[in-house]
């Protein structure tokens, strides 16, 4: 017989959940909220006042080519950061499981990255391609390459992909890891007396029962990508050269508090609360089919 707690009355039970509801309505709610109103104004370039345009900020916005750009780099950039965190993990994840000694150095290693906060790993990154300090780009340029990431934009999105990727690599493989240890050892070892080698036990077993947290790991990086890599590309690029790694919510920082277009910067926020809400449906609703639980 399932037994289930109960509360008697609702002042408990709204006491536990309060911190979270709090919490929710004043950093998510609230600022969702301004950020509609705000863009249906243009404010005067000394804040005092403010017109009503309506929609005239979307429309701008939408005819803007610069904008437009931003979108395609954004895609870009997602993409790349999406496949780069999560490949790398599931194989290291993979050879950690096989792994019988020092596993848990191995784990320990991978994990200590996920502790370095964006901003501090975009420094780093910075400093080993510092054009004219760096050690990796001094070392790049006695092989005969000459690196430049300030002028090049291929370079520059390189760079803070790969700084982007870094310390998301020990997240995933956190998951990936835990995944693969749930996966039934009885299940392998039988596909194994079967014949099946390494890789097709891996493709044709494992990996199926990995999709649920595939899947959950694809919605997580995404938004990853869209929102938490702004501190890299803040001290990497800072949106250049010539907006090449300008993506959807560095031009909102860009057009609102340094271009100080506040409609035009919160028009942009409301736009990408929407594109990253339509996308996690989208995957939850066609992608999700796909995964078996």
């Amino acid at each position: 017989m399932e037994k289930r707690v109960t509360f008697r009355g609702w002042g408990l039970p709204f006491f536990l959940i309060a911190p979270q509801i709090i919490v929710t309505v004043v950093f998510f709610f609230y600022p969702a909220i301004q950020a509609l109103w705000q863009s249906l104004f243009i404010p005067d370039p000394f804040g005092l006042s403010s017109q009503f345009v309506g929609l005239g900020n979307f429309i701008f916005l939408l005819n803007d080519e610069f904008y437009a750009a931003s979108f395609l780099t954004t895609a870009v950039f997602s993409t790349l950061v999406t496949v780069c965190t999560m490949v790398p993990a599931l194989f290291l994840a993979v050879v950690a499981d096989r792994l019988i000694k020092g596993s848990g150095t191995y784990r320990t290693l991978l994990i200590w990255p996920y502790a370095v906060a964006p901003a501090v790993a975009g420094v780093l990154w910075l400093f080993m391609f510092n054009t004219r300090v760096g050690l990796v780009s001094w070392y790049l340029g006695q092989i005969g390459y000459d690196w430049n990431h300030v002028l090049n934009g291929g370079e520059a999105m390189g760079l803070v992909v790969v700084a982007s990727a870094w310390g998301r690599i020990s997240y995933n493989f956190l998951f990936f890891f835990a995944a693969l240890q749930a996966v039934p050892r009885s299940v392998i070892e039988a596909a194994a007396i079967d014949g099946a080698r390494f890789w097709r036990r891996f493709f044709t077993i494992v990996l199926p029962l990995l999709s649920p947290i595939t899947f959950f790991l694809l919605v997580v990086n995404i938004v990853y990508s869209f929102f938490e890599t702004f501190g890299v590309i803040h001290t990497i690029t800072a949106g250049g050269p010539q907006q090449s790694t300008t993506i959807l919510v560095y031009k909102v920082f860009s057009d609102g508090f340094v271009g100080q277009d506040l409609g035009s910067s919160s028009a942009q926020s409301v736009i990408l609360l929407v594109i990253v809400g339509l996308l996690t449906v989208i995957q939850f609703k066609y992608i999700e089919k796909r995964v078996h639980y």
